[in-house]
């Protein structure tokens, strides 16, 4: 099996998945931006061979490099980057080098444009927000209107939060008006109170789960990025019965097959009209790839598993032999940012949680609008040692 990997070398530890896909014999093949010589040796080692590309970004190129492997290795059989951002590119190099596994440009836009998970939700049976698409500003004021503000505006076919804004009255509309980007098609929502969950795992080639697992995740991202707060979340050592009915039932509706997924979820804290009664789980949105920043990793810690295992076990196998009957925990996460004067050193910090600290990492700069500088995860046996652990790694004089 000829596999090709966009983007061995990022996020940091992705080295897993071809690491995995390589131990079962693949032939994994990598393309990246990346000078050879910066890999580390984790990332060299997972793989058979690289090609090294100036610029993801220049599709030709990318179409050399599938070339070249093509020519000497014979037909691609795989193509994933399990990243985002490479999602649509990966679905058009799929689609020219007649891979015939994974997404294709014309299911793209069900995953990608906020506006068009809706309908997917809905047919899965879970209620979603009312929205608008922005367009000119009378309409946007009389959306606001009607549905009462806040409202909740975002890039249609954005990734994370960047660029996401919750507009409480005219003159905050007026703002948003004066500050959007040209080019970039905004979707607005009616604002929902609700605590957000995630379904997250991977699924066969029917479709059907073969890893399944559920993170906590604050309320607004957004506002952790615009106001340069802390991002805290963590994997949950348990399954909510609601939230693994909807996330099974929305992977079926998406028709997700082979493949990380990302399902969010608002668990309301307040009743909403039309949507349901506090408790009530709501669609947020879908991303089909893992988590971001180290989150599969917590995956791991979380369920005392292996999931770049269970993943590759998919890929070569349509199923895994991963034991996912093991302890679980709770692996949470807690980020700092500079300058902020808290009340525990990470001297402290270390002291005090000992070998329970799981990763102890700063972040790369382009992680950190929403992350932070650093992170510490702990991986912990109650919800009071983790509500604990997050106040003693982020509380502040």
């Amino acid at each position: 099996m000829n596999f090709v990997f966009i983007s061995p070398g990022f996020p940091a530890s992705y080295w897993n998945f071809c690491d995995r896909l390589k131990q079962r014999g693949v032939n994994v093949l990598g393309i990246g931006d990346t000078p050879y010589d910066e890999l580390s040796e984790n990332v060299k080692a997972s793989l058979n061979e690289y090609y090294r590309v100036s610029s993801m970004e220049d599709y030709d190129q990318m179409v050399r490099a599938m070339g070249y492997f093509t020519h000497k290795y014979g037909k691609i059989d795989w193509l994933e980057s399990n990243n985002e951002y490479w999602l649509e590119q990966d679905a058009k190099l799929r689609e020219d080098f007649n891979i015939t596994t994974g997404m294709k440009p014309a299911q793209i836009a069900n995953v990608r444009r906020k506006s068009s998970m809706k309908a997917f939700y809905e047919k899965a049976g879970v209620p979603v927000a009312r929205y608008h698409m922005v367009d000119r500003y009378e309409d946007a004021i009389a959306f606001a209107e009607s549905v009462g503000y806040p409202v909740f505006v975002k890039p249609d076919g954005g990734m994370g939060a960047e660029d996401s804004y919750k507009i409480k009255d005219v003159e905050a509309m007026n703002w948003f008006f004066s500050v959007k980007q040209p080019g970039v098609e905004y979707i607005m929502e009616e604002f929902i109170t609700g605590d957000i969950w995630s379904y997250d795992g991977i699924s066969d080639s029917n479709g059907d789960i073969i890893f399944e697992t559920c993170v906590s995740w604050p309320r607004s991202v957004a506002d952790i990025v615009n106001n340069k707060g802390h991002l805290a979340y963590y994997t949950a050592n348990m399954m909510p019965e609601d939230l693994a009915e909807k996330g099974r039932a929305t992977i079926k509706s998406f028709g997700v097959k082979s493949r990380f997924f990302h399902l969010e979820f608002f668990r309301l804290v307040e009743a909403k009209e039309g949507l349901g009664e506090v408790g009530d789980i709501v669609a947020l949105e879908v991303n089909m790839r893992p988590a971001g920043g180290w989150t599969p990793d917590m995956y791991n810690y979380a369920n005392s598993v292996d999931v770049y295992s269970i993943w590759a076990d998919m890929v070569v196998y349509d199923k895994t032999y991963v034991d996912l009957t093991q302890q679980k925990y709770f692996a949470a996460y807690a980020g700092r940012r500079y300058g902020k004067p808290y009340i525990h050193t990470p001297e402290e910090i270390r002291e005090r949680w000992g070998s329970k600290i799981v990763l102890d990492e700063e972040i790369p700069e382009m992680l950190s609008g929403a992350m932070g500088n650093h992170m510490w995860t702990a991986k912990l046996d109650t919800e009071e040692e983790k509500n604990e652990f997050i106040a003693f790694v982020q509380d502040t004089f």
